[in-house]
């Protein structure tokens, strides 16, 4: 079974209300047809993040509407579609009861969150609830990058550069701050973070030397591990990306059996070229075919 992990889809009146989305990230049908001529056979709804909440008053008033209208599309496509349903993390009360509304009265099978919001990462005491309903319930927690005021937006704001570097750093840093909060060692929360978890891969050389470096003087505290024994912990998904380099990394980091193949379906539109890197990849046949949705039916026990 082949499953995207990283897909997205908007209803109409988020979009309007967002200053970068166009009506192709609305089109189900389309999405529908690309799957089958690419021979896939379920995909991932996720939330992009947007600024529609700017506009529309609240992130619960999004909330509602993104995950009511995926519920529609789960009820009429359900065996093609996986939602992942965001939350209203405005109004913290009401997280855990959303989550529970989704997942027992529309057919979510995982949740939403962005990497950071105003600032606020995921290791915020807020979503503790959360990630005990997660872990009880065994729903994967997809991670998406923030794209409204991610790291390093306050000193550069720029169309190229904002997408290409602070998106996939606000990854990173949210992944960093996971780890040092002990979350990634506490919960058995299953995390997927998208582009391959930004730098992560790239970087953990630097985190094991830098951490027996500053534990020798007493300098961090004591994880009681190596911070890759921890982050070994955590899923990825490519994201449409077909460099080898970025797959390697992961791989060395991760292992083949926390890597999921995602096409960022619509910003990405080219299905089978993603995937193809996958099946390029110098790894067994059973790897390259988890890679591609086996990994994902065992997280999602589908």
């Amino acid at each position: 079974m082949i499953i995207d992990a990283h897909s997205h889809w908007l209803p109409a009146e988020i979009i309007s209300n967002s200053h970068f989305f166009s009506k192709s990230w609305g089109e189900i049908e389309n999405q529908l047809k690309a799957m089958d001529e690419a021979g896939i056979d379920k995909a991932v709804i996720s939330y992009p993040t947007t600024d529609a909440h700017l506009k529309l008053g609240s992130i619960s008033l999004v909330t509602k509407l993104f995950n009511d209208s995926v519920g529609k599309i789960l009820k009429k496509h359900p065996d093609r579609f996986i939602g992942a349903a965001i939350l209203p993390v405005d109004e913290a009360l009401e997280m855990q009861d959303e989550a529970k509304r989704v997942i027992n009265e529309l057919g979510f099978k995982a949740l939403s969150l962005a990497t950071s919001y105003n600032g606020r990462y995921l290791d915020d005491r807020i979503f503790s609830p959360i990630y005990e309903l997660a872990q009880d319930e065994n729903i994967p927690i997809f991670v998406h990058s923030q794209i409204i005021k991610p790291i390093g937006i306050e000193r550069v704001e720029d169309p190229l550069l904002t997408p290409v570097i602070e998106y996939v750093f606000d990854t990173t840093m949210c992944i960093g701050k996971l780890l040092m909060a002990g979350i990634l060692k506490d919960y058995k929360v299953k995390f997927i973070f998208a582009h391959f978890g930004g730098v992560t891969p790239f970087l953990a050389h630097r985190f094991d030397a830098t951490y027996q470096m500053l534990r020798g003087i007493n300098f961090v505290k004591d994880l009681k591990a190596n911070p890759t024994e921890i982050l070994k912990n955590i899923y990825v998904d490519t994201s449409g990306d077909k460099v080898r380099a970025n797959f390697d990394a992961a791989l060395e980091l991760l292992g083949p059996t926390h890597i999921l193949w995602g096409s960022d379906w619509p910003a990405k539109r080219d299905m089978a070229s993603g995937m193809q890197a996958v099946k390029d990849l110098n790894i067994s046949d059973t790897d390259k075919n988890n890679i591609l949705g086996g990994n994902l039916v065992q997280i999602l026990a589908l």
